[in-house]
């Protein structure tokens, strides 16, 4: 589970991905268990939920270079792109609004395109998480 945003810039609207990860952490009992992989440059916790082994991955990238840890990290724990899921924010929506997404195109996300093109498929699943327009 991959929470996109950018992540010098923490509380932002577009780091709305990041922000799920740490309630997703704190939820699964994981918010100390975060740690820094240098080998995908993202922050990494395991984590078990429902008999489900899950890796929840903060890139410490800026949001266009995202796919690049996902794709890394996706190496490491040996996953194809069915296997991930990618939170990120999204305008179209309204604030606080959430929607399933199964593949398809990046519809203008960065972080979405980034993974795309690094993974080199759409076949993510992603949460689209509202923030709404200004």
């Amino acid at each position: 589970v991959a929470g996109l945003g950018n992540y010098g810039l923490r509380g932002t609207r577009h780091s709305v991905g990041m922000e799920v990860l740490d309630r997703l952490a704190r939820q699964l009992a994981v918010a100390e268990g975060w740690r820094v992989d240098k080998r995908c440059c993202a922050d990494v916790a395991l984590a078990t939920a429902h008999g489900l082994e899950l890796v929840l991955l903060k890139p410490r990238r800026f949001m266009n270079l995202n796919g690049l840890s996902v794709a890394n990290a996706a190496e490491i724990y040996s996953l194809g792109p069915e296997d991930i899921y990618l939170v990120h924010d999204d305008l179209d929506k309204a604030l606080g609004k959430v929607a399933i997404k199964l593949g398809g195109s990046a519809r203008g996300h960065n972080g979405v395109q980034s993974c795309i093109s690094a993974l080199h498929s759409n076949e993510m699943t992603r949460l689209r998480v509202g923030i709404g327009r200004p």
